[in-house]
């Protein structure tokens, strides 16, 4: 029997910030579409059927980003890996717009945007068919009592499991030290393997990094970044 129940669930954080420049919303009316990865939506897709993304990206490999802030790491990506496919989730609908305008200064073809909770695209997702996963400076959630809204939490990182490649590769970005505790300790239970033998592990940023708004600031207030590598095993 086919679900067409959407499930409840609580989302936190913003939606919109200040008012969007006339450029950028031009940007949404204009482009947003296309970029679509296609039938995500509750209201388009009750029965929540999966995604062709053999379709969608021509067979290439697929890449998803969750929480893309401005899409400065997205496009970057995009740029130096024409050869994969990138999907970005991102439900601050200025950040999408910003990241539509980068898209169009790069001119990059390999990407497709979702501007909703990467908990639904996951939904959407057939079953082990992404090979490499990003998760870059999400939400602190700073308050002991909020730390249930992190992303590495079993809600959030079971869906994740399930749509990444036995061997696929989950990079996480933090520059707080409770939620790098935090990753270690959930990560691994939901079957990831951490990459680190040494401290220059977590300690460097990966080759093909590139310092995003969010790590520069945590730089100016004197955090420390730290770079996690996972696998799928």
């Amino acid at each position: 029997m086919k679900r067409t129940d959407r499930p409840h669930r609580n989302f936190y954080g913003r939606l919109k910030g200040k008012s969007l420049k006339s450029s950028q919303k031009k940007y949404l009316e204009e482009d947003l579409d296309a970029l679509s990865p296609g039938a995500v939506t509750w209201d388009e897709n009750p029965s929540r059927e999966p995604l062709d993304l053999e379709a969608l990206f021509d067979g290439k490999p697929v890449w998803l980003e969750i929480g893309f802030g401005g899409g400065e790491h997205l496009v970057h990506q995009a740029t130096e890996n024409p050869e994969v496919g990138i999907i970005g989730a991102e439900p601050y609908i200025n950040g999408v717009a910003m990241l539509l305008g980068k898209i169009r200064r790069a001119g990059v073809k390999n990407l497709a945007v979702f501007p909703g909770d990467a908990r639904d695209l996951m939904d959407v997702l057939p079953e082990a068919s992404v090979d490499r996963a990003f998760l870059l400076y999400p939400d602190p959630w700073p308050k002991a009592r909020h730390h249930r809204r992190r992303f590495v939490t079993p809600e959030h990182l079971g869906p994740l499991s399930r749509v990444l490649k036995p061997g696929a590769v989950f990079r996480v970005a933090t520059d707080i030290e409770d939620y790098v505790r935090q990753a270690l300790q959930e990560i691994p239970q939901q079957g990831f393997s951490w990459q680190a033998q040494r401290p220059d592990d977590w300690r460097v940023p990966w080759p093909d990094w590139i310092s995003t708004r969010y790590e520069q600031k945590a730089l100016r207030e004197g955090r420390t970044p730290h770079y996690l590598t996972f696998v799928r095993t």
